[in-house]
């Protein structure tokens, strides 16, 4: 089977969970060939198994920050003169029309009435059906004239969404959009629909393909929905982080008008849903993904949860070791940030100390490469500095603090393997969380856990962990203390813990549940003839296999053969 792999991020140039993901499917599904399209990602690409090429590479600039004020002007006034050079006068008339649909649907209120008179119904379909109307002629064209030059930041674009934003049933919040603000989103949109201008779909490329994977939905999966549109190849889809609840938890809206705020969601509410319309099958990795698919109007039938697989080994010696870990260190391990809410978990602890004093809390963070992290950082060692004085055995020892910040690969936590081995309980206190990875480690390594209720915390922790609220440091507090109090209950706890996580989230069960799932949906898919395939059966099996098997034939009018 022929696999069209579109990957967020640019697998194999990804880094992080996403491309590490991409790489164990690949390679471990080797039967298989994987044709990789990578949207985005730089820089020097991993190593690939044989049974995988990289087709086609594409940056649609999502990295570079956008324009602003004059240089958004100017790039509207040059992308209006690119167009006008590319396009003639019917080409033109072409995209003002279907962009002017795609604008009609992106602005569209769910359940207004249309200009004929008709209400939407539930979920706004009249809308999404002008939205994919418009997508896929702005596909057609650019398919045909080799990309949209510059038109998506034309003179045309920006009135023809002004109209829409200012037509009867608009959405309120879009007919409040003024200049700016239409600037800044055709800006937006033409970054968003950056691949319908990539020379991906033809009969050498995606038309090869038995079967298109997006690895991610929205933009990433962009170019399967084209796929299908053109070649009629099926779409899979895998979101372990639901793209459309990224967008709405975004740090970059901040400072954003709240027009702006208004059409940039309608964007991505209905790529999403012309995502999940479209797709042969959705596969969530939680069940917490799956409820954000349907409240987008996916098709239940057509949802698998398939939890994404983590390599167990590396956590068996930790796992099998029951008497590793100091019972009185509590270990937090991630990605320091303020959706981590580790103030609540520093006040959660000062309960703890206060009732057993000997606790301890590691604090481990895993390296980022986002500049602005270090404030959130430095915030909370000056919290904890001010709740927790160093403290000395006598008048004539040092000072040392019962919470440490440490960095994940430096001297005293070299591997996740060392954190986890190094205490008795792990924390986690986030309020905003998708599949923590961090809670399924923890796991692998026979630890007890506590978590507050967010995400797919309960369905990857089923019994086998305390849960508590998000922002209530004195039940994170007393879950802390239960355990580091009963070593029973939290061997017992780790036990169930390790033999969950074995069961439901290993590299092996994920990669069973893809093998079945590519044979299935391709099992149901039209058969295509490319050239110089041949037929399938034209020719008998029994004709490839070797030695006289049969009489060899006789010259008519000679006889029978001989016995």
């Amino acid at each position: 089977m022929r696999i069209g792999l579109f990957t967020e991020g640019g697998y194999p140039f990804a880094v992080g969970e996403s491309g590490a993901w991409c790489d164990r499917l690949v390679r471990g599904i080797d039967q298989h060939r994987f044709d990789l399209y990578a949207v985005g990602g730089s820089g020097a690409p991993r190593p690939l198994p044989p049974n995988a090429r990289v087709v086609r590479a594409a940056d649609p600039g999502s990295g570079a920050p956008a324009p602003t004020g004059r240089n958004l002007l100017e790039r509207t006034a040059l992308g209006d003169r690119a167009a006008r050079r590319a396009y003639g006068r019917r080409e033109r008339r072409r995209f003002t029309e279907a962009f002017h649909q795609l604008a009609v649907g992106l602005c569209a209120e769910d359940g207004a009435p249309s200009g004929s008179g008709e209400t939407e119904e539930v979920g706004g379909s009249l809308g999404r059906s002008a939205f994919a109307t418009g997508l896929y002629a702005l596909a057609e064209l650019a398919r045909e004239r080799g990309g949209l030059p510059g038109a998506l930041r034309s003179d045309d674009a920006v009135r023809a969404l002004e109209s829409a934003c200012r037509a009867p049933g608009a959405r309120r919040g879009a007919a409040a959009a003024g200049l700016p603000d239409h600037l800044a989103f055709a800006e937006h949109l033409a970054r968003a629909l950056h691949p319908l201008s990539l020379d991906w779909y033809t009969d050498d490329a995606l038309g090869a393909a038995d079967l298109c994977h997006a690895a991610a939905g929205g933009t990433t999966a962009l170019p399967g929905l084209l796929a299908k549109r053109f070649f009629g190849t099926p779409l899979l889809v895998t979101e372990y982080g639901v793209q459309l609840r990224s967008h709405y938890l975004s740090a970059a809206a901040t400072g954003r008008s709240a027009a702006l705020r208004t059409l940039l969601a309608a964007l991505h509410g209905r790529l999403a849903a012309e995502v999940y319309g479209q797709a042969a099958l959705l596969t969530p990795g939680n069940a917490h993904a799956r409820r954000w698919q349907e409240r987008c109007g996916a098709d239940r039938d057509r949802i698998r949860t398939v939890h994404p697989g983590m390599a167990a080994d590396r956590f068996a010696e930790v796992g099998e070791d029951e008497e590793s870990g100091d019972p009185t260190t509590l270990v937090w391990v991630g990605r320091v940030e303020p959706a981590k809410d580790l103030i609540a978990l520093l006040h959660a602890f000062a309960e703890v100390r206060a009732q057993q004093p000997d606790a301890r809390l590691r604090i481990v963070a895993v390296p980022v490469r986002d500049p602005g992290a270090g404030a959130y950082l430095a915030q909370c060692k000056g919290l904890a500095a001010q709740l927790f004085p160093d403290e000395a055995a006598g008048a004539h020892a040092v000072g040392e603090n019962p919470v440490t910040f440490e960095e994940l690969g430096g001297p005293e936590a070299p591997t996740l393997e060392d954190v986890h081995a190094s205490g008795a309980v792990v924390v986690l206190s986030s309020v905003v969380e998708g599949f923590p990875t961090s809670l399924v480690e923890a796991m692998f390594c026979a630890r007890a856990t506590v978590s507050t209720d967010v995400g797919a915390v309960v369905e990857i922790i089923g019994g086998t962990g305390l849960v508590v609220p998000p922002r209530n440091p004195r039940a994170l507090a007393d879950a802390c203390l239960a355990l580091l109090r009963d070593p029973e209950r939290r061997h017992r706890l780790g036990a169930a813990a390790r033999a969950r996580a074995l069961e439901l989230f290993t590299v092996e069960q994920n990669l069973a549940a893809f093998r079945g799932i590519y044979l299935e949906l391709l099992s149901h898919a039209p058969v295509r003839h490319r050239p110089g395939d041949g037929v399938p059966f034209a020719h008998p099996a029994e004709a490839h296999v070797p030695g006289s098997w049969a009489h060899k034939a006789v010259p008519a009018g000679t006889g029978a053969p001989d016995a």
